[in-house]
């Protein structure tokens, strides 16, 4: 095999790696920025973190001209976890974990709002 080859794959393999670990950092600061009930295993949580990492870097680099924003930095790490964040919040809001829609018939909607009531009247006690 050629050695330049070898030293190409072996720079894939770490960034490959790098992303991982940053992305998995990432997804886990958000979720426990908005902690609740999420139907990501840790695959999710790390897709997450690096689809936020994209989001948030290319958005620092949007709006500030001529700013180049490196992911493994301290901006580059608040503005991962910040598209995180948005990609976490979204992703609530439209599977419908924020809001609850209920015809006039609907008794799960009705019960499931009724628990929720009487957990925080319990919880300001």
């Amino acid at each position: 095999m050629d050695a330049q080859f070898m030293e190409a794959v072996r720079a894939a393999v770490n960034e490959f790696l790098m992303w991982v670990g940053f992305g998995t950092i990432v997804g886990l600061t958000a979720k426990a920025l908005m902690p609740g009930r999420d139907p990501g295993g840790a695959i999710g949580t790390m897709l997450m973190g690096i689809v936020g990492c994209v989001i948030g870097c290319g958005t620092v680099m949007y709006f500030r001209e001529g700013a180049k924003v490196e992911p493994i930095s301290v901006i580059g790490f608040c503005a991962a976890t910040g598209g995180a964040f948005l990609l976490l919040l979204f992703y609530r809001i439209l599977a419908g974990s924020f809001f609850l829609e209920a015809e006039s018939g609907d008794r799960w909607a009705h019960a499931t709002r009724r628990r929720r009531r009487r957990r925080a009247i319990l919880n300001e006690t």
